[in-house]
């Protein structure tokens, strides 16, 4: 049985998966284009021409018609061999500038089953080239056939020859004889003897007339190549573009292998079914239709789940987890710190793993969206703004400082630590007593300290010093900050190795190694909670299902998991 749920592909999913994976597609195409590439290099588009030969037979007489079978009289094989010799090829090479090789590889010669014709094709760069090539070759074959006739024609003459002027010479030395013969049977033998010698140099010359007769033209060019009858290649451009085409539809038959073997999270639905968990928040991934504020608000409303959750008693550390490292948890880890701090949280993340200048980074990345700092009340004349960044509560120990004499009675005091900068100074509304207050309009009361709050209600000599209806000095306690703490809204966030995680009165999280190489994360969520970090398209179902059984397994208590939007597939 599979681990893994039936799915219905849409076709959506038809359109969605290849550009989640369009790296395949891309890397498809790429090895298409390459392909492509290499064959033109290898075997480059030629264009062809064509010229056809009409081969006669040799007849002593130009005028005859040949008859039926007149294709036996001629042997195309060896009409054939003629057109592809080295002889041939030799003249067409030197006319051309070119290899004998390379010729014969690109010229191709066809014979036609029961006909006297040699079909010449050659095959180049260019129509022009293949044009005067192949006419070049059919020629040249005719001009070393006629050659050979002729040539065979002038050994028979010499061979005529010569015989008849052995006959002529026998035929005088006959009748030399015959003209001193003494006596009639002398006379009567040289006299046969000279009319047979005559019958015989009469046949000879006859036959030397007859082969000196004969026409040794070889045939004929019934179709010579021209460039509008030549066939040009294929441009390589189109070698190209079909190259890219089928790599890149084999690459997307490829991203359809990868999906059905190697599946991966699309959509909460599937994510839920799997983990089996509830879905804390989607955080959507930034693109045309969503802006960073748009990302901002996502965690945010993340953050607030996670917290109405722990109002309900969840156990710390809450432990930010994942299955492997393409899934970091770092830049959720810090979101959910500064959403939790802006809700009024006090918040220590953990990191054993490497990871704490990543998550300073990405943590103060997420402040600056965030307003935080001490809230400043209204002063005469206006409203005072924020400090830039935050203002640090000041330490105990501060001074109050009176405004000038020429200062309204419901001005307010200024309290800061000795030698501190701005930034560390906090205005406060004037404190004043009312039982002390002269009588007139009503003053706003001022606050009464309690017993266990730290603070103390003015001295004697304070109080002297408001009935003059100068502003009263009061110690103000104010909250102490570490060092290490960055202020976010109306709470903190401190970073460090979760060793240092302090035990009570924060928020821990831990920011956990993936779960597939590292078990820490799975062990320290027995004893508090954990925040499963999916994203989607980049998350295995495999590695989300094992994930959860783990957590079960070890008694774990999850929260749930949130949706994160940065996988790419």
């Amino acid at each position: 049985m599979s681990d893994q749920p039936a799915r219905t592909v849409t076709l959506t999913d038809l359109l969605r998966i290849p550009s989640l994976r369009w790296m395949t597609v891309v890397a498809g195409a790429a090895t298409g284009l390459l392909l492509a590439i290499g064959y033109l290099v290898v075997a480059p588009p030629a264009a062809s021409a064509t010229a056809v030969v009409a081969v006669r037979p040799v007849v002593t007489d130009a005028f005859t018609y040949p008859g039926a079978g007149a294709d036996r009289s001629v042997n195309m094989n060896v009409e054939s061999g003629i057109a592809a010799s080295t002889e041939v090829l030799s003249r067409i090479a030197e006319a051309r500038s070119s290899d004998v090789v390379e010729v014969r590889r690109a010229l191709e010669i066809e014979v036609p089953t029961g006909g006297q014709i040699l079909r010449f094709t050659y095959s180049t760069g260019t129509v022009d080239d293949a044009v005067d090539t192949v006419n070049l070759a059919a020629a040249t074959y005719l001009q070393v056939r006629q050659e050979m006739y002729e040539q065979q024609r002038t050994d028979m003459l010499a061979s005529y020859d010569e015989s008849i002027v052995k006959v002529a010479e026998q035929q005088d030395a006959a009748q030399s004889r015959l003209a001193n013969a003494n006596s009639t049977p002398a006379a009567d033998a040289a006299l046969a003897e000279f009319g047979s010698l005559s019958n015989q140099l009469t046949e000879l010359n006859a036959a030397r007339t007859e082969i000196a007769a004969i026409d040794v033209t070889p045939g004929w060019i019934t179709q010579s190549a021209q460039q509008q009858l030549s066939t040009d290649g294929p441009p390589g451009i189109l070698y190209l573009v079909a190259g890219l085409l089928v790599g890149a539809v084999l690459g997307v038959l490829l991203t359809y292998l990868r999906e059905s073997v190697d599946r991966r999270i699309r959509s909460e639905a599937e994510a839920s079914e799997v983990a089996g968990l509830p879905l804390l928040g989607t955080v959507r991934r930034r693109g045309l239709r969503v802006d960073a504020r748009t990302v901002d608000a996502d965690v945010r409303y993340v953050g607030m789940a996670i917290a109405e959750q722990l109002r309900q008693a969840v156990r710390t550390p809450v432990v930010v987890i994942s299955s492997r490292n393409r899934e970091d948890t770092t830049p959720m880890t810090a979101s959910l710190a500064v959403a939790l701090a802006a809700d009024g949280q006090d918040v220590y993340i953990g990191d054993d793993s490497h990871r704490v200048t990543a998550l300073r980074d990405a943590l103060l990345a997420d402040r600056r969206r965030v307003p935080s700092g001490p809230f400043v009340p209204a002063q005469p004349g206006g409203t005072a703004p924020a400090q830039p960044g935050g203002t640090a509560p000041a330490q105990p120990g501060g001074t109050a400082q009176r405004p000038g004499d020429s200062g309204d009675p419901e001005s307010t005091l200024i309290f800061s630590l000795p030698n501190a900068d701005q930034d560390r100074t906090v205005i406060l509304p004037r404190v004043t007593d009312t039982a002390d207050a002269p009588a007139g309009p009503a003053r706003r009361p001022s606050p009464r300290p309690t017993a266990g709050t730290g603070q103390s209600r003015p001295s004697t000599g304070d109080r002297s010093a408001a009935g003059d209806g100068g502003p009263v000095v009061a110690t103000i306690p104010v909250r102490t900050l570490p060092a290490d703490a960055l202020t976010v809204g109306a709470g903190m966030v401190r970073i460090g190795l979760y060793a240092q995680a302090p035990r009570d009165g924060e928020i821990v999280l831990f920011n956990a190694p993936p779960a597939e190489s590292d078990e820490r994360g799975v062990r320290e969520a027995r004893t508090g909670t954990a925040i499963v970090v999916v994203e989607r398209d980049r998350t295995r179902l495999a590695d989300l299902r094992r994930l959860t059984d783990r957590l079960r397994a070890a008694g774990a208590e999850p929260l749930g998991f949130v949706l994160t939007g940065s996988g790419r597939g």
